[in-house]
């Protein structure tokens, strides 16, 4: 299967999309960041109207192609409301949860590019002041980015150029150990974009041309429920979602693993689809699991949705803590990027 030089590429590029924030409505240079590797490997991308990348990889029958999606937009927040106390109320961006954001480091990106720090806290954080500290439910409602500039007021923040509608960037804190443990916010689905490139390098590499024509696309607006709902090119007839694999308390899958989903919240996926995953994960004697998540829905649903005629499945390395401080592993990407290389031959 894979040789270790796909993997460290892989790594390689994990951290570089990682460090470019990319919340949902925010993802141009992500996208291009992304594009332009796939022309260093030899291809020729596009960039679609949303913003999304597309890819053609080649291949022989261009009536039963394959498509192979992921996302690089994440989870993030824009500027709601400048409070008299300078200090700014923040809505999501996609799933971003209050309970695990709490105390993290952001950016305020301006509609002039400007770039300003802050920390998203408590109303009254000092638990030396509240005596309710510890028992106020978090929400955006009672939490706020406090800047790390000289403002005490409404007008002295929108004197630095910040207003309502400015992004606001969540620090990833990546990191990688010795262990083979990748540690990161937004692994969903950076890790998945950068298994694509590792494969697409794969079959660049050994001059792999596949029986059936392939596509790579790199949404940019799945955390929002409408990446996979355009540009999807014509003869494709099989969508497969490599995004992240669920792991917790009643799935089987863990981090080494890569996980085929069989159902998520929208519905089964295609039968023929998962059990030829499966097969391919056994004959190849990759380290899977098959699991159904509760509460997740992916970019082949929004497709299915939108209208288009597809055979589905999803993939994905186990990735744990989803939406909050993600935590995946070297084997999960290995296992994911031979499942791809060993089913899509």
């Amino acid at each position: 299967m894979a040789d270790q030089k796909y993997l460290d590429y892989i790594i390689e590029q994990l951290k570089n999309i990682l460090a470019i924030d990319s919340p949902t409505g925010y993802t141009k240079e992500a996208a291009a960041y992304v594009a332009k590797q796939y022309e260093l490997l030899g291809y020729q991308p596009k960039i679609t109207t949303k913003g999304s990348v597309l890819v053609d990889l080649g291949g022989e029958d261009k009536e039963d192609a394959i498509l192979l999606a992921a996302h690089c937009d994440t989870l993030g927040g824009m500027v709601k409301e400048i409070k008299a106390n300078g200090n700014l109320r923040i809505t999501p961006l996609g799933g971003m949860n209050p309970n695990n954001s709490e105390t993290e480091n952001v950016k305020i990106i301006t509609k002039t590019d400007k770039v300003y720090e802050g920390t998203l806290q408590l109303d009254n954080a000092s638990i030396h002041v509240n005596r309710e500290y510890n028992d106020t439910k978090r929400s955006f409602d009672n939490m706020e980015v406090v800047l790390d500039e000289i403002t005490a007021s409404k007008e002295e923040t929108q004197k630095l150029g910040i207003s309502v509608g400015d992004i606001v960037c969540f620090a990833t804190r990546t990191r990688i150990t010795s262990s083979g443990f990748i540690k990161s916010r937004f692994l969903d689905d950076k890790l998945s974009v950068a298994i694509l490139l590792g494969y697409a390098k794969y079959l660049k590499d050994n001059s792999i041309v596949l029986k059936h024509k392939m596509y790579h696309y790199v949404t940019v607006y799945e955390e929002v429920g409408h990446g996979g709902a355009a540009s999807i090119p014509s003869g494709v007839k099989e969508m497969i979602s490599v995004d992240m694999g669920c792991v917790g308390e009643g799935l089987g899958c863990n981090e080494r693993q890569v996980s085929i989903c069989a159902k998520d919240s929208h519905g089964p996926y295609n039968y023929e689809v998962v059990k030829g995953l499966i097969d391919a994960a056994k004959d190849n004697n990759l380290d899977y699991c098959v699991d159904i998540y509760p509460f997740y829905g992916s970019d082949v649903d929004v497709a299915l949705a939108a209208g288009y005629e597809l055979r589905h499945g999803l993939i994905g390395a186990g990735v744990y803590a989803s939406h909050g401080y993600e935590r995946s592993h070297i084997d999960g990407v290995r296992n994911t990027l031979d499942l791809l290389i060993s089913y899509c031959k």
